[in-house]
């Protein structure tokens, strides 16, 4: 056969050039194919056939023998697989056809195109199918097919298609060397690791060149130098004179399966997508390792305790065995690592849970490390972050195993007693006596997207109660919205919110030890290669130099930039002018709604107190988090009552006020419609009251000053929050704020309403904004009692004396603060300057008291009354 016949080519219209001559030098192209170099199937047949550059032909002599390196060895661990493969696929010469075998992997609408030409060729042809034989259509009935795998509701044929390791397999199992896609933009030809695996293993890939060319023009896909896309070569391999070698640069193959999809990927793929699965996108289990590199400075890891004395407390047959297994497959100690570390220099005493090891079952060994972790971190005055993963208890151990829930509960507790923070992660799964110990007892708990995370297993609930669970049961978003859990983090966002955590529960203690927000940005901002570390200096008490500098110049930070998103972001949602607009005609159309309802009109008299009323009621005044967003840095927020639901009324977290960390408590009524029926209108409801008692107890316990923001109609009126005790709920509130040891700051920023407002109102210093107003309940409410009549509700705002200026001169509040020319949703920066300032103000008035005088004169305030 003349040189001409071995291959064909076009131009970069795609017509044929019959004439060698003419035909053109390979140009470069858009995508993965870099030349316009085709080959006829026959040349591709006879080189696959005569050639000993085959697949069987170049990995079979290495396929004998133990491989030296211990990591070529498959470890298979528990729910998710890692295999260091350097040769695993290779096609062994006694199953190699007498015909070069070409697999195909193609949908059945292209099935016929491939089937005589191939046949015609010389090609053993092989079709890819799937168990629901989606894939046959015309192939079934005309070629050998090979099983790809059974479809699930997770995994489709697709997938099934377009995955590395599933198409590697298959090649091995049927004996080709040929691989055939029916497009060079099918998810496999665009795919640099699947291309970097065949050329490794010896395997041919081919494309059509172009549309509607598949009897004859065939491009051979390769990996390009570099960038790792596709390319093919300007000349048929085999005529190059030698024949290719297969380069393993990068060492052995890692391959992670997915315990979701069950599919296997190369490692290095997963990494690159965000350690999610590339078919499904389920989030990954991560080893110990590889969690601590993920998340401490680099080489600051110092391990504790890595072996224990092993325990069988009940004897139970096989039970040492199953241990050594274990460790021997995947590599471990056991279900937990524990030890010390930085995180952006701040120290960490720092635990892992292994879902690798026994499923991160808890043993005596397990109980053991993390009590061990706990205490010498309170020797050490080290905060402790534990990521947990575990299927429950280690059954084989018996009670012993149950016990080690309450010997953990016990180091928690001192760890308390030592005003330590405590800061439990949950990844997936978290379940069983891990749930109902440790990992709840968290200060502040933490969570990955879509972790499995309860006490008892989903299949013991259905055959419990005998029905089918709701979708997105025990999952962390579910527990987020159950109120169990502080917030959900992104991976990517892991580190930086630990570090940021971390510095805001700096002890106050150890002037050694304090640290600043924009330290912590710093260091974060290094990078994860060289990851930095916090200036600890003790001049970090002052109020932080280069915050005041900044705003002497004008300036402040973009937070949106500086600051990881946590939760929900409290700043005001990015809106185009269109969107925004319609916003504020939807919430004025809702005000003339209700104000229609109640009969009343909106007139009010210059100056009267009814005024005042309607303009704290204006759909159009900024909101709590307008304010948290000018007074706030790196706010974080919290969430949940840790018992029954997150009530979007309140909103409360973490962040820091002039370089010192302060616990935020703010009733939020929503930016817009969508948003104010989300949060109730700003009503809380008794869940909204515990979340704030939660998180006044954990200010109080690391000394951290707090920032009450009032604005509510009131407390929410139903039988639902009666039921759930809406007065025990204020009535807890009042009194733990009554003896508060760490200075409370309130402001009223627009309607301060009955028993629901006064909830977060009793503070060493208390403050109104000129417009808002203050009172004991609705003038509405107060008109319907008094004097069954709703409408007289102006005369009764008069009477009542609910506006700024009234309440001042009664001596409830200390200061009314200007909102600026205008009211504060006219001009809102000079509204929101007003509060920081008296904030800032009046925690530095409070800074030299003792708790006890703060104790005192809180009450002694209130005693006047």
């Amino acid at each position: 056969m003349a040189k001409s016949s071995k291959y064909i080519s076009f131009d970069a219209a795609g017509k044929l050039v019959n004439d060698e001559a003419a035909a053109p030098e390979a140009p470069e192209a858009e995508g993965a194919l870099k030349s316009a170099v085709s080959y006829a199937l026959d040349a591709i047949a006879e080189a696959a056939g005569s050639l000993p550059d085959t697949a069987a032909a170049l990995i079979g002599a290495k396929t004998s023998g133990t491989p030296e390196d211990p990591e070529e060895a498959v470890l298979h661990v528990a729910r998710h697989v890692r295999s260091t493969i350097g040769d695993d696929f290779a096609v062994s010469p006694e199953v190699q056809a007498a015909k070069p075998r070409a697999l195909v992997i193609a949908s059945a609408k292209n099935a016929r195109a491939f089937v005589v030409p191939m046949e015609a060729a010389g090609l053993d042809v092989v079709f890819a199918t799937v168990d629901n034989r989606s894939l046959d259509g015309f192939a079934r009935r005309t070629l050998p097919t090979y099983n790809l795998g059974l479809t699930t509701p997770q995994v489709s044929a697709d997938l099934l298609m377009g995955n590395i390791y599933t198409v590697l397999s298959a090649a091995k199992a049927c004996g080709a060397s040929l691989i055939f896609l029916d497009s060079a933009t099918a998810p496999l030809a665009e795919d640099r690791y699947f291309l970097r695996h065949a050329a490794k293993r010896g395997l041919r890939v081919f494309a059509p060149a172009f549309e509607g060319t598949m009897r004859m023009g065939w491009v051979e896909l390769l990996t390009a130098e570099g960038d790792g896309a596709c390319s093919v070569p300007s000349e048929a391999p085999w005529e190059e004179g030698t024949a290719p070698t297969v380069d393993d640069d990068e060492g052995p193959t890692h391959w992670r399966r997915c315990h979701k999809c069950k599919l296997f990927f190369d490692k290095q793929e997963m990494i690159d997508e965000g350690h999610r699965c590339p078919a499904c996108g389920t989030l990954q289990r991560l080893r110990s390792d590889e969690r601590i590199a993920a998340t401490v400075d680099a080489g600051s890891f110092e391990e504790w305790n890595a072996q224990m004395p092993d325990s069988n407390p009940l004897d139970f047959p096989g039970y040492p065995e199953k241990i050594a297994d274990q460790r021997e497959r995947s590599g471990l100690e056991e279900a937990v690592c524990t030890g010390r570390a930085t995180i952006a220099g701040l120290p960490v005493a720092i635990g892992v849970m292994e879902s690798g090891f026994f499923m991160g079952s808890m043993g005596h060994v397990v109980g053991e490390k993390v009590a061990a972790l706990i205490d010498r971190a309170i020797e050490e005055r080290l905060p402790v972050v534990v990521f947990c993963a575990s299927g429950g208890a280690r059954m084989q151990e018996g009670l012993i195993s149950l016990m080690q829930m309450a010997k953990v509960s016990c180091a928690v507790e001192r760890l308390g007693q030592a005003k330590l923070p405590f800061i439990t992660v949950l990844t997936d799964p978290t379940t069983g006596g891990v749930t109902a110990s440790f990992a709840m007892q968290g200060d502040i708990i933490l969570a990955e997207p879509n972790a499995l995370i309860g006490f008892a297993g989903q299949r013991v609930i259905r055959d419990t109660i005998k029905q089918e669970l709701p979708e997105g049961f025990q999952t962390a978003e579910f527990a987020l919205e159950h109120g169990l859990i502080d917030a959900i983090v992104e991976r990517s966002q892991m580190r930086s919110v630990l570090a940021q955590l971390l510095a805001l529960h700096a002890p106050a203690d150890d002037p050694t030890r304090i640290v600043t927000y924009h330290s912590v940005m710093d260091a974060l901002s290094v990078g994860a290669g060289a990851y930095g570390s916090v200036d600890v200096a003790p001049e970090a008490r002052e109020e932080n130099e280069r915050l005041g500098a900044e705003e002497e110049a004008g300036f402040l930070r973009n937070l949106a930039e500086a600051v990881p998103v946590v939760g929900e972001f409290i700043g005001k949602p990015e809106e185009g002018e269109e969107a925004e607009a319609a916003d504020r005609r939807e919430l004025e159309r809702h005000a003339r709604r209700e104000a229609r309802k109640s009969g009343i009109s909106g007139e009010a008299e210059a100056g009267s107190a009814w005024e005042s009323v309607q303009i704290a009621r204006n759909v159009h005044r900024p909101t709590a988090r307008r304010y948290i967003e000018g007074i706030v840095e790196g706010f974080i927020e919290l969430h949940g009552d840790r018992a029954f639901a997150d009530d979007g009324a309140i909103l409360a977290g973490l962040g820091w006020i002039s370089g010192h960390p302060v616990t935020v408590i703010a009733q939020e009524k929503g930016v817009n419609l969508t948003d104010r029926v989300a949060r109730n209108f700003g009503c809380p409801q008794p869940e909204g009251y515990r979340k704030s008692l939660r998180l006044m107890r954990e200010a109080q316990k690391f000394g951290r000053p707090i920032l009450c923001l009032v604005d509510t109609q009131g407390a929410f009126c139903g039988t639902e929050a009666e039921e759930r005790g809406q007065g025990n709920a204020i009535a807890d509130n009042l009194v733990f704020m009554a003896g508060l040891t760490v200075p409370v700051v309130s402001v009223l920023l627009g309607e301060g309403g009955s028993g629901g407002a006064l909830a977060l109102a009793v503070g060493n210093r208390v403050a109104m904004q000129e417009h808002a107003v203050y009172s004991v309940l609705s003038p509405e409410g107060f008109a319907s009692i008094l004097w069954k009549d709703r409408s007289r509700a102006p005369e009764a705002a008069q009477a009542m004396k609910m506006d700024a200026a009234s309440v001042l001169a009664c001596g409830v509040i200390d200061a009314v603060l200007s909102e600026g020319e205008g009211p504060a949703h006219e001009n809102p920066d000079e509204a929101v300057a007003a509060v920081r300032d008296y904030v800032r103000e009046a925690y530095k008035e409070l800074a030299d008291l003792s708790p006890e005088e703060l104790v005192r004169q809180r009450q002694e305030r209130f005693a006047q009354f």
